[in-house]
């Protein structure tokens, strides 16, 4: 007698089958969901020949169920195109898990089961596909069993390892993701399908798309407009080879977006990577004199210093400039400015590079005037115009100081205080100007022709002031040293730095003013103020600009023109100086001098060797014998006139000045400095120059000539024959 279909015992049994499924669907999906790939993150991103190969490959491995392996150096998201090659295939309705091989217990139970026991992955997963991540670290004691799977598409569970185990059949694919091939799986007939990733540095031509790409993404998900990037900032990450590939350019354009605070321009401030420079041959003086630091991060420095001392020192030289008398030899505010500060200043540049623009009275005033604007009139101040500014800001400072110095010369400045006044005036209003238009240091950083000086010599100095660039990318997350915050562990409150430098970025010193504001600012102790060979970064990170070079020659023309009286003197030359047109055309003349003399040897020099550098390069070889020739010059006026500074005083003031001190150097105590300064700065000339070029010296021989001819010449004006 047949049973009924709605028999009891059928009934049971279909639920007892159903709820039998429901357990298993139930544990697999416990079992599967920590490894769970749910979907692609991305595409393949490019249009370079690498990108579409890259994609005919994942295309062609669509088909098929054989092993795909997929190798590259690290950061290239392997693990994504793995996950394309699924959910292109016929199995991507099928799940797909990801398991990292580093974590697998070298039994291999996770993966293979056991014996009477729970299942392993090969079988949960069915008929969808498995994801071997870092294959490199797959343990070595189960590499044979990979290769029995791969060769026969069976395995055994732990457990069952002698001939009469149970052997079962794994109907997944296998995908394997490693950052090099394995040797045990060269034998033919294992791999369906190899895939090499392409680095991101041979695919420079894709990182244009790939920015533009996570631009959009990270905007997206904050609802703004993505920012445009400079042609400077994209030639930056262009010209870097990017050891973490496509994770280490997202990290960087993430951290940019951060960094730049909703702008709608990103410079080549925001985008800085990792190990771009050596950090040997480096000490932090920080870390070795802690009262520094303190002091450092203390109000004095520079904020009580710059408005109680430099502030009102600055108003009162100003006005004795204006009311007292004219001539340097009985203004002592002339006497201070033309004697005492020119020199101070050359003496501070080797050891502390640009520190005076942390005291600078023009700052002050610039931001002084600025504070109490924006207080009267409440007004957003302009971002930077940055590209315009780098590529202009530095012709515009040469053309200044140029006139400046022609100015000088045809004037007197030297000897008449209101002239001299008037030239501090013009200075402290360009500051103060740009301070009204432009947020922050706009002035200090592009404009400013002391500070374009202080820049350029900032160079040679021993000491630099950066920031580990691991720290920074690591563990900051606010940029209150770049974006300025409030306070954060000891990080106190700032408004961030004042010429827009990321001290973990920085590759010069003409950048950095060395206020301390990113000292003061960073809670992750990561800012260095280093010790350091002087001059490094002129032959390792260094760019060289054409406006810059320019200035450097300008200066180096300064100093001759500084001494037209001795030039005509020791080499007998009778100088048209008694017109203002004869003036003007013989001062032109020797501010052209050095230039005309260094710059066509130095383009003979490279037309007829091999040298790769370019002229522009190469002229910042002559940066010692500039600051040395600039040197000798302030050297008889600090050393000479500088002594009298106190009878100086005392007849500024209507005092008669006898008996007061005054201390002089003997002339031959000054000719044998200005000698030694001569003669040291040309040999440093030359090993800067080798350090450059990396050349050898015979080909260099031209160069070294010519910065020698030059030193020689201010020689026999400076000191005799």
């Amino acid at each position: 007698m047949s049973q009924l279909p709605d028999d009891p015992i059928v009934v049971d049994q279909r639920l007892q089958a159903v709820e039998a499924q429901l357990t298993y669907e139930r544990e697999q999906q416990l079992a599967l969901r920590p490894y769970l790939v749910p979907k692609v993150r991305r595409g393949i991103v490019g249009t370079s020949r690498y990108a579409d190969r890259l994609r005919l490959d994942i295309k062609s491995a669509y088909e098929g169920d054989r092993a795909v392996l997929i190798f590259g150096e690290p950061g290239l998201e392997k693990d994504n195109i793995a996950s394309l090659i699924h959910f292109g295939s016929r199995r991507r309705k099928q799940p797909l898990i990801k398991i990292n091989c580093n974590l697998l217990a070298t039994s291999g139970v996770e993966l293979f089961g056991r014996k009477g026991g729970k299942p392993g992955l090969l079988e949960w997963i069915g008929d969808g596909t498995i994801l071997l991540n870092n294959l490199e670290e797959f343990p070595k004691d189960l590499q044979p069993r990979l290769v029995e799977l791969l060769k026969t598409g069976a395995y055994r569970p732990v457990g069952s390892e002698d001939e009469s185990g149970t052997i079962k059949t794994c109907a997944a694919r296998i995908l394997m993701v490693s950052e090099k091939t394995l040797p045990v799986l060269s034998a033919k007939g294992l791999i369906g399908h190899t895939i090499k990733v392409p680095p991101l540095r041979v695919r420079k031509a894709d990182i244009a798309t790939q920015v533009d790409y996570y631009l959009k993404l990270l905007c997206r998900s904050r609802r703004a407009t993505p920012p445009k990037i400079t042609p400077e900032a994209l030639r930056r990450l262009q010209g870097y080879d990017f050891p973490g590939n496509l994770v280490e350019l997202e990290s960087l354009v993430e951290r940019a977006v951060r960094q730049s605070d909703s702008s709608p321009v990103l410079t080549e401030e925001v985008f800085w990577a990792a190990g771009t420079k050596t950090r040997r041959f480096r000490f932090n003086l920080l870390n070795g004199y802690p009262k520094l630091r303190q002091f450092l991060r203390s109000d004095w420095y520079p904020n009580w210093i710059n408005y109680g001392f430099t502030m009102p020192v600055f108003a009162a030289i100003v006005g004795i400039l204006f009311l007292g008398p004219q001539t340097r030899d009985r203004n002592f505010a002339l006497n201070l400015f033309w004697d005492w500060w020119w020199l101070g200043s050359f003496i501070v540049f080797p050891f502390l590079g640009r520190i005076w623009c942390s005291f600078c009275p023009f700052m002050i005033y610039g931001e002084l005037m600025q504070t109490l604007s924006l207080k009267v009139f409440p007004r957003q101040l302009k971002n930077w115009p940055r590209e315009s500014a780098e590529k202009w800001g530095g012709w515009f400072l040469f053309g200044l100081f140029a006139l400046i110095l022609l100015w000088e010369e045809l004037w007197n400045l030297e000897n008449t205080a209101s002239l001299s006044a008037w030239l501090l005036l013009l200075i402290t209003a360009g500051a103060v100007i740009f301070s009204q238009i432009f947020e922050r240091r706009f002035w200090c950083r592009y404009l400013c022709p002391i500070g374009g000086m202080n820049g350029l010599f900032a160079k040679l100095s021993i000491v630099e002031l950066r920031a580990q660039q691991g720290i920074c990318s690591a563990s900051c997350t606010t940029y209150q040293c770049y974006k300025g915050g409030p306070q954060k562990g000891e990080g106190k409150e700032t408004l961030g730095c004042p010429v827009y430098s990321h001290p973990a970025q920085l590759q010069d010193n003409k950048d950095c003013v060395l206020c301390m504001t990113c000292l003061k600012a960073c809670p992750e102790r990561s800012v260095e103020l280093n010790l350091r060979p002087p001059g490094i970064d002129l032959w390792t990170t260094h760019k060289a600009t054409a406006a810059e070079v320019a200035l450097l020659f300008l200066l180096f023309g300064a100093a001759f023109l500084h001494r037209l009286p001795e030039i005509s003197q020791q080499f007998q030359i009778e100088l048209p100086t008694d017109s203002f047109g004869g003036h003007l055309l013989v001062s032109t003349a020797v501010l052209l001098f050095p230039a005309a003399i260094a710059i066509p040897i130095d383009w003979l020099m490279r037309r007829f060797s091999t040298i790769s550098k370019t002229c522009v390069e190469l002229s910042y070889g002559y940066l010692p014998v500039v600051f040395g020739v600039t040197m000798a010059h302030y050297l008889r006026l600090g050393l000479g006139e500088g002594g009298q500074i106190l009878p100086v005083a005392a007849l500024t003031f209507g005092g008669s000045g006898v008996g007061l001190p005054a201390i002089v150097a003997h002339p031959a105590v000054i000719a044998f400095l200005q000698g030694t300064v001569l003669s040291s700065t040309w040999l440093l000339s030359i090993v800067l120059t080798q350090k450059i070029a990396k050349q050898s010296w015979l080909s260099l021989l031209p160069q070294h000539i010519a910065a020698g001819s030059l030193m020689a010449t201010m020689w026999v004006i400076t000191v005799g024959w």
